[in-house]
């Protein structure tokens, strides 16, 4: 064998690795190309990874209602087990793909308290620094919650000597971190009640009181929340686990806690963007189309393009079977990959 194969054959080598590490890659995640709609040609990023509420249930379906009836192409993110190459919510130091926030015009985070390696949480902290817009629900306002020092702060509960980031990412991007239950969980369910002054958003067009209901629990906030933040959505806590149960009596709904707000945020050193938080949003709240509509509603207000949104707001129909998961721990689905929830 000449020198000059013997030198040639390790790159060769190397190249088709890298081919074949690409294709595995490319399995621990989905991407629902886009169509023709108003969002052609916007890359939409989801990522999900929680242990409760099914998060790799939701943000498949609501990727593909995006992607389908929108024309956002959607790339869904998951927390995947490096052994298995399966979907494990329960394991919280990884989550490949991130890099695709890189070039993506919207973030949609569904994740509880991560423990993400450097080199994914930097493609997070450079998207937040852009000032490039920001959904967060239901476990987001605790999103993180790292032993790494380099991130420390944006854990949920941070209370370093970075002043501007106490309580971490959910309280300095989305405006809340964890707090409490308010409603009793698992048997006082949410209905959602329009802000009074809220009537005319964006976020909820097409929706009246009461069209917002989820079988999870209002989440305590601080009142006022911090900042412009805007109240949208209250959360009534109802008296049991149906859409149509009685509202529960006394200071429980006096005053009502918000579950859906609008907030501009800013990263030290970066640039000003807009956030949306739901404290709604596990797998079996978006089998209700009025949580649909809010949450599909946030993607144009948050990408600024309300003019494209008709008075009756979005089209959010289900993109296939949807038959969500109930939430609770140690629930998720066993043996599920990405390309599992491939569009058929």
């Amino acid at each position: 064998m000449s020198g000059k194969l013997v030198w040639l054959l390790p790159a060769a080598c190397f190249l088709v690795a890298a081919l074949l590490g690409t294709a595995r890659a490319d399995d621990l995640w989905v991407t629902y190309p886009g169509g023709e709609g108003p969002g052609k040609g916007k890359h939409i990023v989801l990522v999900s990874g929680d242990e409760e509420y099914r998060s790799e249930e939701a943000l498949p379906q609501l990727g593909k209602i995006l992607a389908t009836q929108h024309g956002f192409t959607c790339t869904v993110l998951f927390a995947i087990n490096p052994e298995t190459g399966e979907i494990d919510p329960n394991y919280t130091r990884n989550i490949p793909g991130l890099e695709a926030l890189d070039d993506a015009d919207l973030m949609i985070l569904f994740t509880r308290f991560r423990d993400l390696p450097d080199e994914q949480m930097k493609h997070i902290d450079a998207y937040l620094k852009s000032g490039r817009p920001v959904i967060g629900m239901r476990t987001a306002t605790h999103a993180f919650n790292t032993g790494n020092a380099n991130w420390a702060n944006y854990s949920f509960n941070y209370g370093g000597d970075k002043k501007e980031w106490k309580d971490g990412f959910g309280r300095l991007v989305l405006g809340e971190t964890w707090i409490s239950h308010h409603g009793n969980h698992m048997h006082e369910s949410t209905r959602g009640l329009i802000a009074p002054d809220a009537k005319d958003h964006t976020i909820v067009r097409g929706i009246n009181s009461g069209d917002v209901w989820g079988d999870t629990d209002v989440y305590g906030v601080r009142l006022p929340l911090p900042g412009d933040s805007k109240p949208i959505v209250l959360g009534q806590v109802l008296t049991g686990m149906k859409f149509d149960d009685p509202p529960v009596e006394g200071p429980k709904n006096d005053p009502m806690m918000p579950v859906a707000w609008t907030k501009t945020y800013q990263l030290p050193g970066g640039k000003e963007g807009r956030s949306f938080a739901t404290t709604m949003g596990a797998a079996t709240d978006l089998a209700t189309e009025g949580t649909r509509r809010m949450l599909v509603n946030a993607v144009y207000w948050c990408l600024g393009m309300d003019d494209h949104l008709g008075a009756s707001g979005a089209n959010v129909d289900l993109v296939g079977e949807y038959n969500p998961s109930h939430y609770g721990f140690g629930g998720s689905k066993k043996g599920v990959k990405p390309s599992d929830h491939a569009l058929q």
